[in-house]
């Protein structure tokens, strides 16, 4: 039997990833977290509480971590278990199922889903553009028996808003600048919970539990990592992952922070600090527009026309100076990840960069390099600039880098590697290993921008660079004010 429900989700962020036909005698609705791992201002479990509604069924929530992917550490670990703590705490509250699943060895996840779907009226999953998601989504489509839909959480233009991919940032911001606002009125629900209670859940099944057993409160509090099948030569951040840290941090940048960002000429430490929790979607890009717009005492009427639909950054928001600057990274620059990932087959590659710079640094492959350094020298910050040293020290210790100097540390890198090939998987390697956000949209943009991408032509032509914009040392030091930066991130002491 088909039915749908009365969907308080725009049908545009909406799509169904098989054939069946959701069923009303299931005994619940399944909403698998795997991208927009929390429970407020989040599409997917909004729809998943939609149909539970309609049908008059529970509402389980499952969230696993799988131990197989690569890269795997006890920092991207440590970071999504304390979302999952959080999370647990939020939806037992309200009387809804929640299942915390943590694979203690390669594939041991297999089967859950299905098990799980095999009496669900429909499946909810997120839908992510990135990194393994999408083949694990399809893969997850063909083994559950009912309809399965993944819902687009990740942005504030909904990613299939638009059917290409866009060379510049330019040209998206256009786009949003005309179409933003009509989306910008259907923000999903800071509560999806809110409202009458949902239909009670007896529990997961004693089966269920027994082979996939949930995750002890020790391991959510990220005791007991050494028993993982992972990298632990990658320690835990200091700062807090999951939902309650981040809407801390939402609420301190929003407070504090906002007005400096992109005004104080000089500094390193005006970012937002929202980086790995938007990867981790234990923070959402609604959620932040929404602290935003609170701070500014902004409502959409302040909205430029969208008939002036120039592309500039600055002025269509209506919006303070510093405001302008952070959305335009977190709207424009962060969708534009979105959108490569969703309509650029390979973008994870080198060889997928713009024709443009292929040509130039292939011309310029077998310049001399003024310095060489294989991986293992870069990893453990030994080369002969402090400034990048302290940038990678900084990445390897606390997960991040300073927006402008990651810009730098990427150009080096590129700048001492024996080709631009290597300089790019180095990159990857390095980004993906280290960076909270690694893995993500952002990760990709940002490496991809290094080698041209995203950006034009550049004179004057130099060695290995070629015509791919260029970046120094030097000019860095004279553009910041890095006595303190390099201090604190100076060579002394532990890595870790």
């Amino acid at each position: 039997m088909s039915v749908s429900p009365k969907s308080s989700v725009p049908g545009v962020r909406v799509r169904a990833t098989n054939d069946a036909d959701a069923r009303s005698d299931g005994s619940h609705v399944l909403y698998w977290m795997t991208a927009a791992r929390r429970t407020r201002h989040n599409f997917g479990l909004q729809r998943a509480v939609d149909w539970a509604r309609e049908l008059k069924k529970p509402l389980v929530v499952l969230e696993a971590v799988r131990v197989g992917y690569r890269w795997a550490s006890d920092r991207h670990h440590a970071f999504l278990l304390a979302g999952m703590a959080d999370n647990q705490a939020a939806l037992e509250k309200r009387g809804v199922a929640y299942h915390a699943y943590v694979e203690p060895k390669p594939d041991a996840g297999k089967g859950l889903l299905a098990a799980l779907a095999k009496d669900a009226c429909v499946v909810v999953a997120d839908d992510w553009p990135c990194f393994f998601l999408p083949r694990m989504l399809a893969a997850a489509s063909e083994q559950v028996p009912v309809r399965m839909e993944a819902v687009d959480s990740n942005g504030l233009l909904p990613i299939r808003a638009v059917d290409k991919a866009f060379a510049r940032a330019y040209d998206l911001r256009r786009v949003m600048q005309r179409e933003l606002g009509a989306h910008l009125q259907a923000r999903p629900k800071a509560d999806p919970l809110a409202g009458p209670r949902l239909e009670p859940h007896p529990g997961i099944p004693a089966a269920i539990q027994k082979r996939w057993p949930a995750a002890s409160g020790d391991l959510l509090a990220g005791r007991g990592l050494d028993a993982l099948p992972i990298d632990h030569d990658v320690a835990p951040v200091s700062w807090s992952g999951g939902p309650e840290a981040g809407a801390r941090e939402l609420k301190r940048f929003a407070s504090n922070g906002l007005a400096r960002y992109g005004q104080e000429r000089g500094q390193v430490d005006v970012s937002s600090g929202l980086s790995g929790h938007l990867h981790y979607g234990h923070v959402g890009a609604h959620q932040v527009f929404d602290a935003v717009a609170s701070a500014e005492d902004w409502s959409l009427d302040a909205l430029g026309d969208p008939r002036e639909t120039k592309g500039s950054r600055e002025g269509w928001w209506g919006m303070s100076p510093g405001a302008e600057a952070f959305l335009d990274q977190i709207a424009t620059w962060r969708e534009l990840g979105l959108n490569m990932c969703a309509f650029q087959p390979g973008y994870e590659r080198y060889d997928t960069l713009p024709d443009w710079a292929l040509a130039t640094l292939s011309e310029h492959a077998s310049d001399e390099r003024p310095y060489l350094y294989t991986l293992d020298q870069l990893d453990a910050a030994e080369t002969h600039d402090d400034i990048w040293n302290a940038a990678q020290r900084q990445l390897v210790r606390d997960g991040r880098i300073e927006n402008y100097l990651r810009m730098l540390w990427g150009k080096k890198v590129l700048h001492w590697t024996e080709s631009p090939e290597q300089g790019y998987d180095v990159l990857v390697e390095l980004n993906n290993r280290y960076a909270v956000d690694g893995r993500d949209p952002n990760s990709y943009t940002g490496i991809r921008w290094t080698f041209g991408a995203f950006d034009r032509p550049w004179g004057p032509e130099r060695d290995v660079f070629g015509k791919v914009r260029y970046m120094t040392s030097d000019s860095t030091r004279r553009k910041l004010k890095l006595d303190a930066y390099l201090e604190r991130w100076g060579p002394e002491g532990s890595l870790f």
